[in-house]
């Protein structure tokens, strides 16, 4: 049984909570994964791909074969526009899946705007995610999107959501912005310079640097951006672990039931044993 499992869509969101929490790489049947513990509690974390087929399937697989208490999405996704700033850390209180409309509420406690001062915090009214599989840039769709308190959009989490609801397991999000849809930065070109499952296309990036070495400064930027709500993602998903989050699994078991320093490997025991 492991208490929480971290999900995210790429191997650079996850590298700075492995790094973070020192988790050690695991296998979950054929799945990879890292385990380890966070707030003395044992804890899981893995990269499901991009967008909401891979991420549901990959939840499925998890769930099917470890115990989890908890699930917390983390990772970066893009701003419908300047008025959430690059970094800003959100916590929706609803997320919706744009192919069907429907609506999934993270656990309680999460649906919350960040505290005043807290790193990358970005205070907001009513915050919605928008999870869709394509690229939205169309300032049209996007102002229809504003008017429904959407703040951001990314491609997993109200799949995710899903997963867990079927299967009885509670779930929270927190999302970190690296970019903005209508500031042209992030294009269907653009966004194919990573294979599926996150990782980058080199050659992709090749043949995009080689067509447009004018527009090399700005994929720079853009990285760098990416990097920077990686790293806020990661810490802002563990400190909600280690803190409000913590009564989710902690009030019906108790702290008694914590692993001893040590003992066994946290996040690692399949179903059945």
């Amino acid at each position: 049984m492991t208490d929480v499992a971290f999900l995210c869509a790429m191997p650079i969101e996850l590298r700075p909570l492995v790094r973070r929490l020192g988790l050690r790489p695991m296998r979950a049947g054929s799945m990879r994964a890292y385990a380890g513990s966070c707030g003395g509690r044992p804890v899981l974390a893995m990269v499901t791909g991009i967008g909401t087929a891979r991420a549901a399937a990959a939840t499925e697989r998890l769930l099917g074969l470890v115990t989890v208490r908890h699930v917390r999405v983390f990772g970066i996704s893009g701003a419908l526009d300047a008025s959430t700033p690059i970094g800003a850390v959100v916590r929706p209180e609803v997320v919706i899946r744009g192919a069907t409309g429907t609506t999934h509420v993270p656990a309680p406690g999460q649906g919350q705007t960040p505290a005043e001062g807290d790193p990358g915090s970005h205070k907001q009214g009513r915050t919605a995610l928008w999870t869709a599989d394509e690229l939205i840039t169309d300032p049209q769709i996007l102002a229809k999107l504003r008017a429904k308190g959407v703040v951001a959009l990314d491609m997993e989490t109200a799949a995710i959501a899903e997963v867990c609801q079927r299967s009885g397991v509670s779930w929270s999000v927190v999302r970190a912005i690296s970019d903005r849809a209508d500031d042209g930065t992030v294009t269907e070109e653009v966004f194919g310079l990573s294979h599926a499952d996150g990782t980058p296309d080199l050659a992709a990036v090749t043949r995009y640097v080689v067509r447009h070495p004018r527009r090399v400064p700005g994929l720079i930027r853009l990285a760098a951006d990416a990097r920077r709500a990686t790293r806020l993602a990661a810490d802002a998903a563990i400190s909600d672990i280690a803190g409000p989050l913590l009564h989710l699994y902690s009030d019906s078991n108790g702290a008694d039931d914590a692993p001893e320093p040590g003992r066994g490997r946290p996040g690692m025991r399949p179903k059945g044993e």
